[in-house]
């Protein structure tokens, strides 16, 4: 009789889980003040876009930084550097008395949490097989979505009771707690005393038989070898096409919500709460999709490709939102596009562990974050350009309505670039002299 397998695996998930659902806490204050520090800064929507676009740039040097740093230090390390480093930085916007005093503590923010995901997709590359990478990988990047639905409720409150300064406070402060937890549970698999022998051999039961060591603190790979490879640039565009979209849903919904439906912004936002809730039921789900095709036979190239197309479709009824459907009309439509965007970005991720050596996957995790947050830089300006043009001519809504048709195209368009760079995702060799290379 077979002794069983042992979950210790899904205890790290659960920490990541958590990681994820602090760092998009502590993201989407911003998003939630908006109207509020509009009014403190005397910000116009340009400057607004200005202030998302400085938090981008920072995210997209921290992550390249970063993506290369826990690869060379390990992931237990780096990210407890990471998380402390943000939190400081998000409980710092609260001594910000003018509008470059937010900025530096947006810059400060933007390369603290740039080191979540480089560190969190390497620790799943490290301790699950590739058939449970894709569900893990949604598990944890489920946070995100918690961590939208909490904000709503909880900021406005704080606001109300105690004011801007405290928002940022209290959120950032969580992640001193969750540092303890991460202390004392994590270690790299063939040095944790409470994996059992069959969970080793379980999460190493694919065709990666790497030396947890190797895999944690392998030889460094240079930036440019990496970037000579069409699986890279695949990563690359897929990210800087799509992320810009989420990063769109973070810091203007609540605008959207509050202009389109005159909301109160001093009062929880239940509608954001359940569009976020649908959310995380698309993270989840659409990680499942690609791992439960993998147990029925697919190949994982094929499980993962057909998933996206999928959930790029899924992204296509956003358009409709310009169209006034009312104020549920726009949850559902907009829940829906965000559920797909997880959805994609779980299964986004997980390519870089399924093309990609373990010893490598975070400095591609940030080589292609870091090309995401380059479209987050880009699409600001555009988005915070079209609104103002919009609203001197006093249709607000049809500059969203404009936005949400650039949502919805983003990511056929994606997948296509995708597809074209790697038809079937093949694994890097990177011993072999060349291997399917740019060029």
């Amino acid at each position: 009789m077979n002794k069983p397998i042992g979950s210790y695996r899904w205890t790290i998930v659960a920490l990541l889980f958590f990681a994820t659902t602090i760092n998009y806490l502590d993201r989407q204050v911003v998003g939630l003040l908006k109207p509020t520090l509009e009014k403190e800064f005397n910000w116009s929507e340009l400057d607004y876009s200005r202030i998302v676009q400085v938090f981008s740039a920072a995210y997209a040097v921290g992550l390249l930084l970063f993506g290369r740093f826990i690869d060379r230090i390990g992931t237990k390390l780096g990210y407890t550097i990471a998380i402390i480093f943000w939190s400081i930085a998000a409980m710092g916007h609260a001594m910000a008395s003018s509008t470059l005093g937010f900025i530096f503590a947006r810059i400060g923010l933007g390369l603290g949490e740039a080191g979540n995901f480089p560190a969190a997709i390497k620790t799943v590359a490290e301790w699950f097989p590739k058939k449970e990478r894709a569900l893990a990988t949604g598990i944890f990047n489920s946070g995100a979505n918690i961590g939208a639905v909490i904000a709503p409720i909880v900021v406005p409150w704080i606001l109300g009771v105690y004011g801007w300064e405290m928002a940022f406070i209290a959120t950032g402060a969580v992640g001193f707690i969750w540092l303890i937890f991460w202390y004392f549970s994590y270690e790299i698999p063939s040095k944790q005393a409470r994996l059992s022998k069959e969970e080793y051999d379980y999460i190493h039961s694919d065709n990666e038989h790497t030396p947890d060591e190797v895999a944690d603190h392998g030889e460094s790979v240079s930036w440019a070898k990496l970037l000579s490879y069409r699986q890279t640039w695949a990563f690359v565009f897929g990210k800087m096409l799509t992320d810009p979209i989420w990063w769109f849903f973070l810091f203007w919904l609540q605008d959207y919500f509050s202009t389109t439906f005159n909301l109160d912004t001093k009062k929880p936002n239940m509608y954001l709460a359940v569009l976020y809730t649908l959310v995380s039921i698309g993270s989840i789900g659409g990680g499942y999709l690609s791992s439960w095709l993998i147990g029925r036979g697919w190949s994982v190239w094929k499980a993962r490709k057909t998933s996206m197309l999928v959930f790029a479709v899924l992204v296509v009824p956003v358009i409709a939102v310009r169209f006034g459907p009312g104020i549920w009309g726009a949850v559902a439509l907009i829940g829906l596009a965000g559920a797909a965007h997880q959805a994609w970005s779980a299964n986004i991720f997980t390519t870089a562990s399924d093309m990609f050596p373990k010893r490598t996957v975070s400095s591609i995790v940030g080589i292609g974050s870091m090309a995401g947050s380059v479209g987050g830089i880009i699409f600001p300006e555009i988005v915070g350009r079209i609104l103002d043009s919009y609203k001197q001519a006093g249709n607000l809504q049809g500059g969203y309505g404009i936005i949400f048709l650039m949502c919805g195209s983003a990511y056929l368009l994606a997948w296509l670039v995708m597809h074209l760079f790697t038809p079937k995702m093949q694994p890097v060799n990177l011993e072999a002299q060349q291997n399917e290379p740019v060029a």
